[in-house]
């Protein structure tokens, strides 16, 4: 498979804090990757540099062959970035809101209806799509949501906290779209969550961040193996604490 992003040395420093230090990885082409870490450990800032909304101070990401750093306009045209405290406009119906959303990425009005067409299989609202937004519960949003960032085929897809807040049913439905956008339009992931059981369905790979550094990468059978735990939620726990003690 083909690497859509490479994660080179990336490094942020904020003053007298090192936000992220030299942090390296990879996804490969339908591969989704979950950055895990506990809050304040860099993994926001590292999406928020690969997404380009924050410039590295140091190293590199390269998307589908373009830096970050260089070409960030090129990276913007293949990725799709979805905030945990992302919204939509309230006033708005869902179909207006997929066609306004799909009309400031192509002005082709052919390609324009077949983005919206697309998001209305992924998100499944069916007639729910003519209402406003304003009266969707938080799960209808969210599906909402997810089907507008991926309804132009982004070679890289990034998700922060992708069912933060919803009932258990609508998180597994959530899961389940990812996996099956990752498997059979071959969309790369990379997606954060402090729900490790969520992880452990959704990631092919899971990368650990403590303070600024990637401790360790691995899928999570391997990574329950290597540190001998019952879970992920182990793996995590010993990692951070190993990494607080050195």
């Amino acid at each position: 498979m083909a690497k859509v992003l490479e994660v080179k040395e990336l490094s942020k420093q904020y003053s007298k804090v090192l936000a992220a230090d030299k942090v390296s990885f990879d996804i490969e082409e339908g591969e989704i990757f979950a950055l895990i870490g506990p809050n304040g450990a860099g993994k926001t800032t590292t999406i928020r540099m690969i997404s380009t909304l924050i410039t590295p101070t140091g190293g590199d990401a390269v998307v589908a062959g373009n830096s970050v750093v260089k070409a960030p306009d090129k990276v913007r045209e293949c990725i799709t970035y979805l905030p945990d405290e992302a919204g939509a406009y309230k006033n708005m119906t869902g179909i207006k809101y997929l066609r306004f959303m799909a009309g400031l990425f192509d002005t082709d009005l052919d390609k324009i209806n077949a983005c919206v067409e697309r998001a209305k299989e992924i998100c499944g609202l069916g007639d729910r799509l003519n209402d406003k937004i304003g009266s969707y519960s938080r799960g209808m949003t969210r599906k909402l949501l997810l089907a507008r960032a991926v309804m132009t085929k982004p070679k890289l897809a990034i998700l922060d906290e992708p069912t933060s807040g919803l009932d258990v049913l609508n998180a597994i439905e959530i899961r389940k779209t990812i996996k099956r956008l990752a498997k059979e339009e071959k969309i790369a992931f990379l997606l954060s969550s402090h729900n490790m059981l969520e992880i452990e369905f959704v990631s092919d790979r899971v990368g650990i961040i403590s303070k600024g550094h990637l401790m360790v990468t691995g899928r999570s059978d391997e990574l329950k193996e290597r540190y001998n735990a019952a879970n992920l939620e182990e793996v995590f726990e010993r990692v951070v604490k190993d990494n607080e003690v050195h």
